[in-house]
């Protein structure tokens, strides 16, 4: 078979198969207009079956001394089903996340804090009962049973406390290790007007790797900067990384639940800017796939799966660490190496 026609078979097969990638012009992107993580499906079995069979590649498993994982394609392989490498470049930028941000109220953060400060306070009560009911028993001027009504209502107190804790936690995050202290100045300046507490979601995120060193918000047009305190539990509603910001000296109007954009800044990283194409979204992480250099006997081009982590979005790509300098890697058509790794695994009990 001629490498155009086999072209044309794998072609068809991948338009005829209800099996393709959902990143069909970029369409996942999220509220203020960047694309997030791209949904890919990873499995091309008809054009890897029909490559394998045509230019009659065994799918059996790797022999003796071959590297797990590795996937060899000769160059009349490589040209039918259209696999480009290039190298990755080198790129040095600042830490710059979009955002959407969402004011919160504080009268939610008192509720919660009350309950936290009334529970400690219950806790302090029962112990001190427990003890003067211990003291009185040991003097027998106490009951048993009633010293043991006291360690109950004790226990009970106590999960109260934590039960409080959790909430706080669940809720407002990096505020749950705030000293009562440094709490109660914050719940003033709530009070007073003087701050805002704002929940930051970036979309299509599951992770951040760095916590932002810094937030600007924009409302009206204006530049409204904001500290962030640290992360906050991740909303059921939505995929997203959230983030707790306090707003000294907020603009005046602005109150809890408005909607404003937010721009997450951070150290310059360093990284390698990869194409969308490039990227494989599986279970333990993404990877791109890289070409061995130097050839292998028979001429052919080996290609093995490498693990990488996303920094941010670049444009049409992303900017990435884990590769290095040399590194050339597959930009266009790594879907079909994963399906002929796939392939050969599944076909390895087959005899």
């Amino acid at each position: 078979m001629t490498p155009r026609i086999l072209r044309r078979a794998v072609l068809q097969a991948f338009r005829a198969s209800p099996v393709r990638t959902a990143h069909d012009g970029r369409a996942h992107r999220n509220a203020c207009g960047r694309t997030n993580l791209p949904l890919k499906v990873l499995r091309l079995p008809v054009c890897a079956a029909l490559l394998c069979v045509a230019a009659g590649q065994s799918l059996a498993p790797a022999a003796a001394g071959q590297r797990a994982g590795l996937s060899t394609l000769s160059g009349e392989q490589l040209r039918a089903v259209g696999i480009v490498i290039a190298a990755a470049p080198l790129a040095r930028m600042p830490l710059h996340i979009e955002a959407i941000g969402r004011v919160l109220d504080p009268s939610l953060l008192v509720a919660d804090a009350g309950r936290l400060q009334s529970a400690r306070a219950r806790a302090i009560a029962a112990a001190a009962e427990t003890a003067r009911l211990r003291g009185l028993y040991q003097l027998a001027n106490a009951s048993l049973k009633a010293l043991q009504r006291a360690e109950v209502a004790q226990a009970a107190a106590q999960a109260g406390v934590q039960q409080a804790q959790a909430e706080l936690r669940l809720h407002w995050g990096p505020l749950a290790w705030f000293t009562a202290a440094r709490r109660a100045q914050l719940l003033g300046q709530l009070a007073d007007g003087r701050a805002l507490l704002l929940r930051a979601d970036v979309l299509g995120r599951q992770s951040l790797g760095v916590i932002p060193a810094r937030a600007l918000i924009d409302v009206d047009g204006l530049e409204v900067p904001a500290r962030v305190l640290g992360p906050l539990p991740r909303s059921a509603a939505v995929l997203s990384v959230g983030l707790l910001l306090q707003i000294p000296h907020p603009p005046l109007g602005l109150g809890a639940g408005a909607r404003l954009p937010v721009i997450l800044e951070g150290a310059e990283r360093e990284g390698r800017v990869v194409p969308d194409g490039a990227l494989l979204y599986g279970q333990q992480g993404v990877y791109v796939y890289r070409a061995l250099p130097g050839k292998t006997q028979d001429g052919d081009t080996q290609f093995e799966p490498l693990r990488v982590t996303l920094l941010q979005s670049v444009g049409s790509g992303w900017l990435v660490s884990g590769l290095h300098a040399g590194d050339r890697l597959v930009v266009q058509g790594a879907g079909v190496l994963w399906s002929l790794k796939g392939l050969s695994r599944g076909s390895g009990g087959d005899d």
